[in-house]
């Protein structure tokens, strides 16, 4: 899965839409590919590899898209949507809740793709006529055009067929753990069946690349490869996930934050926050909040140390802090902890804010705070104090 942090390319119905770096270099191996592959000259046949290559990502984007808003619609916040190495990735911020969230939630994203392919095979069908856009999905014929909506036909139905394969983590596997959560009414055992299922089809995957790169196809096999270890981590991820989700029991954020953080108002001054808070707790950041109390953002103690010594005494911590970002930084403090195992804010600055309904900044999430819930509890009878 994607990690650190991603490059922003914009917001769509709120979600932000980001690219990890390792994207970059799938895009060019895609054109690089495609270009042998498109009719006509070389110029040609590049500009018709870059259109491919990036609607084909668009098409990955809508995917992603139908999963984010149907989460969404669920009551599941939604991190945001990165494109990666291996394709998208819509990061929730919480799992489902009911065999109905999740089989909704997972069922989106094909149907969308499915859209796409009939709505590209639709277009080419009206605009060069049915034969010519079945020579455009083999990519023989002379017509760009036909060619590249053939392509985008192809790719979108490959798309559609291999994520409803019944292997986590792909969306056929989500779809087999709401059935399987539905007709057991344990989510635990679904997730274990269908990521079992997951870790086979991974092996399936490998030997399949090691077959292929041994028989000359160097570049298909080391992808088939990849693709079927990233899938075997993931699946062997989510059994991990799920036992430290039957250790944790109903554990809440509430449990595990420390409840009386310590947070800058907004309007203190910078004098005042670097000799009375950052110098004395030898703290990074703080948080910050507003007069009743609402967490706004962070502040760090090199944004104070940028602005000049002269100017602090006449700036306040609102005029450098971060804010830009605060839905990825705070947590409802009645979360479930599983919850925080896909924060964004806690995997980089190491801590998440735990706020009420109405926002109020309520505790401070760290790291620590979770790797000492995730413990096993101590036997009993064990380091008792006079035993």
């Amino acid at each position: 899965m994607p990690g650190g942090r991603s490059i922003q390319l914009a917001r769509v119905f709120g979600i932000r839409i980001g690219v990890d770096p390792s994207w970059f270099l799938v895009l060019f191996l895609f054109i690089w590919w495609l270009s042998d592959l498109f009719p006509g000259d070389d110029t040609q046949g590049f500009a018709l590899a870059t259109a491919g290559a990036l609607l084909f990502f668009t098409s990955v984007l809508l995917h992603e898209l139908g999963h984010a808003l149907v989460a969404m619609r669920n009551g599941i916040g939604i991190v945001g949507i990165d494109l990666w190495l291996f394709g998208g990735l819509a990061r929730m911020r919480g799992d489902t809740q009911t065999p109905g969230q999740e089989f909704r939630i997972a069922a989106a994203g094909p149907a969308v793709t499915l859209l796409v392919a009939a709505l590209c095979g639709g277009l080419g069908a009206l605009l060069y006529g049915g034969d010519t856009l079945l020579d455009g999905m083999a990519l023989d014929t002379g017509s760009g055009g036909a060619a590249l909506l053939g392509w985008l036909v192809v790719i979108n139905v490959v798309l559609f067929v291999f994520n409803l394969i019944p292997a986590y983590p792909l969306d056929g596997g989500r779809i087999a753990r709401a059935f399987a959560w539905w007709r057991s009414g344990d989510r635990e055992r679904a997730t274990r069946i269908v990521a079992r299922v997951g870790r086979v089809f991974s092996w399936i995957l490998m030997g399949l690349g090691l077959f292929l790169t041994l028989n000359g196809d160097l570049v298909g096999g080391i992808w088939t490869i990849a693709i079927g270890f990233m899938i075997g981590q993931a699946a062997k991820g989510a059994e991990v996930q799920t036992r430290i989700s039957e250790h944790l029991g109903n554990l809440t954020v509430r449990d595990v934050m420390d409840p009386e953080p310590v947070s800058l108002v907004a309007h203190t001054k910078l004098d005042r926050a670097l000799d009375e808070f950052f110098l004395r707790y030898r703290w990074p950041w703080f948080p910050v909040v507003d007069a009743t109390g609402r967490f706004l953002g962070l502040v760090s103690r090199q944004k104070v140390e940028e602005v000049p010594e002269a100017l602090r005494q006449g700036s306040s911590v609102d005029q450098v802090m971060t804010f830009d970002e605060v839905k990825s930084m705070r947590i409802g403090v009645d979360e479930p902890i599983e919850v925080l195992f896909g924060s964004e804010s806690l995997q980089q600055i190491g801590a998440v804010m735990a706020v009420d309904a109405d926002g109020v900044l309520r505790g401070v999430v760290t790291i620590d705070r979770v790797r000492r819930a995730l413990r096993p509890p101590a036997a009993v009878g064990h380091n008792a104090p006079g035993g």
